[in-house]
């Protein structure tokens, strides 16, 4: 990419990312969840946590592999 000189900023900071990762977690878990009620009819509390727990990370799989690597 080469040398940043003195007047390099960068374009997001460090609120905004936490935000977006916060986000995405969230929206991966609350899928996680809807495709749990989506399949059974009365899910126990601990498949609920094993879905929200599964999409908040693939969610963020995603986030990372489409960002190329990129936190």
């Amino acid at each position: 990419m080469g040398f940043l000189g003195e007047n390099h900023k960068c374009p997001r900071g460090p609120f905004h990312r936490l935000f977006d990762a916060l986000v995405t977690v969230m929206v991966g878990g609350l899928v996680g969840i809807v495709l749990c009620y989506a399949s059974q009819d009365r899910p126990a509390d601990a498949l609920l946590l094993a879905s929200a727990a599964l999409g908040a990370v693939l969610a963020s799989a995603v986030r990372q592999a489409v960002a190329g690597g990129r936190p």
